[in-house]
């Protein structure tokens, strides 16, 4: 057994969503969203190489002298599954493991809204999953191929930074590509997909020019195209989009945002109330005649009272989720003031006093603990 797979196996008797490991310091896990160390000595670097090692074959190990990054999929002697990120920085190797479930979730179990399920019907279309890192994009992206997977008859091409979640045929034949294991980049992923018949496309992260262009032409030739973007709002999506692309494509980026963007769903991991437990949060976007105008008019400024209003469609901001989330007893209000936007909206939720800033008479903020 790699030794490595020691501190796995006890991140996941704890728990923990991912295990980091790091010269210096003892190996710490990421329990509910808070980083905490285990009773371990500080790591040396010889050491940290050394288990590193152990699990890369002679190419990762050569890479990674290189100077190059390594993403890669480990399964542990105990049977867990991680997506596994190595690095090299000033005092050695770092490396992060990402727990990965051998069961893939339901969307009933995510308790995300409902609509989101509806945006699997679609047959033609982009449909975006996005958020900052860690907040559960793969993961829900997997429960939608998931969904695909067992309720309709499609060819389904996953193109993934590593494969995290293993998905066996069901009713859908499900193909899984890894990058740098059977494609060198999204771009080239999408560009080979369409030429293997596909219902739906899924690109594991939109990060470049060359990967969204090519995502777009997919979608708009009639397939479904799910991606996920860093982003932190249904707005800023769009915008990246748009700012993404050369200026002179920009005309042609906004009509296809108009015509084929189905759905933005931007989401955000919540503690709950008692802090053993973390719930997603969601704002969603679902594109309509309104919308698309303000894309095309260059007001997307305007789309969060398109939010307020298009409940009927399933549409909601994420402080008005947030809000929702808080009264109903189901997340923690300290978290959520930390990624409200208008956090004016939920300072008489807040317990911990040294969060909220102190209004001064121009209106303006000023921490308490400044």
């Amino acid at each position: 057994m790699a030794r490595i797979d020691s501190f796995l196996k006890l991140g996941l008797a704890q728990g923990c969503s991912d295990v980091h490991l790091a010269v210096g310091v003892p190996p710490m896990l990421r329990m509910n969203g808070d980083l905490l160390p285990i009773k371990f000595r500080a790591l040396s670097d010889t050491e940290l190489e050394s288990y590193i090692n152990e699990i890369l074959t002679k190419n990762q190990q050569d890479r990674l002298l290189a100077g190059h990054d390594l993403d890669f999929s480990h399964v542990g002697e105990e049977g867990g599954r991680f997506r596994v990120n190595v690095f090299r920085k000033a005092t050695g190797y770092g490396a992060v493991f990402r727990h990965i479930p051998t069961e893939v979730p339901k969307l009933a179990q995510l308790n995300v809204p409902p609509v989101l399920t509806e945006f699997c019907e679609y047959h033609q279309g982009m449909v975006l999953v996005t958020g900052s890192t860690g907040t559960g994009k793969s993961t829900t992206l997997a429960a939608m191929v998931d969904h695909l997977n067992e309720t309709r008859s499609l060819n389904i091409i996953s193109l993934e930074d590593p494969i995290e979640f293993v998905h066996p045929s069901k009713k859908s034949q499900v193909i899984q590509r890894e990058l740098g294991t059977h494609i060198t980049s999204f771009a080239d992923g999408v560009r080979a997909a369409m030429r293997e018949d596909p219902d739906v496309i899924l690109v594991g992260e939109l990060r470049d020019a060359e990967t969204i262009s090519m995502a777009m032409m997919a979608a708009e030739t009639g397939h479904l195209v799910l991606g996920t973007l860093h982003t932190t709002g249904a707005v800023k999506t769009i915008d990246r989009i748009i700012d993404a692309l050369p200026g002179d494509l920009r005309e042609q980026t906004k009509a296809f945002l108009a015509m084929s963007l189905k759905a933005v769903v931007t989401q955000v991991l919540v503690k709950t109330p008692d802090g053993r437990g973390r719930r997603a949060i969601v704002e969603i976007l679902v594109n309509n005649r309104a919308i698309s105008k303000l894309i095309t008019t260059d007001q997307t400024h305007q789309i969060p009272s398109q939010l307020q209003t298009g409940r009927d469609q399933g549409m909601q901001l994420l402080d008005s989720a947030l809000l929702a989330a808080i009264n109903a007893k189901e997340i923690d209000p300290d978290d959520a003031y930390r990624f409200a936007n208008d956090k004016r909206k939920f300072q008489r939720y807040v317990t911990n006093t040294d969060l909220v800033p102190l209004i001064d008479i121009g209106g303006n903020e000023k921490l308490l603990n400044e």
